[in-house]
């Protein structure tokens, strides 16, 4: 009786895994791309879908947030007397081809973050183009709006590790590894291995040897 629960059980299990999976493929917006192959797991949020463009076979797993902000404020970050700092944006999220991230991506631009081909990002990861302005230390942070704007790109076949923060301005070379638990608050080269808060570069590949070498001292 036992075995045969469990049989069912599993079963079950399979079967609401597929209606899941249909559920999060039926329910996609409309892209500013036509995103073939495009997969993104239950739950999510999607902010603007119209700006986002998406390339093919893109594989992201769930609690991934992708935002092209047009505003700021919104909602529960707004005064109630109105004593907030109000802009307006045009932000633009570009995802190449066969990018894929394990789980809680976020992905919120203000001007533009551009993910090239065949990326891969492991659970929460976290890239925003612009921060909370913090000018004035006397008044709540996020009533003071969003400043220090500039564009984030994540090079081609890149690896952006477990819990890795991307800050504005930041340029990541193709072919570099970016440790867990890293801040990157400084463009990393090309097939480099940095890590650590803020990140630095710790091996470089060298095409002579073939192989890592020490990127210190």
């Amino acid at each position: 009786m036992q075995r045969l629960s469990r049989k069912l059980a599993l079963r079950l299990g399979v079967a609401l895994h597929g209606v899941e999976a249909g559920v999060a493929q039926a329910t996609l917006p409309r892209f500013a791309s036509s995103a073939p192959g495009l997969v993104i797991q239950l739950p999510r949020q999607i902010l603007n879908p119209g700006r986002i463009h998406i390339g093919r076979d893109v594989k992201l797993g769930p609690g991934s947030v992708l935002r092209a902000m047009d505003a700021y404020p919104g909602g529960w970050l707004e005064h109630p007397e109105g004593r907030h700092r109000s802009q307006t944006f045009a932000g633009e999220v570009h995802i190449g081809d066969r990018v894929s991230a394990t789980s809680a991506l976020q992905l919120i631009a203000h001007e533009r973050i551009t993910v090239e081909d065949e990326v891969m990002f492991a659970a929460n990861v976290f890239l925003c183009d612009g921060l909370h302005g913090y000018e004035r230390g006397d008044l709540p942070y996020k009533y003071q709006g969003i400043f220090r704007v500039a564009p984030i790109t994540v090079g081609y076949g890149s690896w952006l590790g477990q819990n890795v923060v991307v800050m504005p301005g930041v340029n990541i070379g193709k072919l570099a590894v970016v440790g867990a638990n890293s801040v990157v608050t400084q463009d990393i080269p090309p097939q480099t291995i940095a890590a650590g808060a803020p990140a630095r570069p710790i091996r470089r590949w060298d095409a002579a040897s073939e192989r890592w070498q020490d990127a210190r001292g």
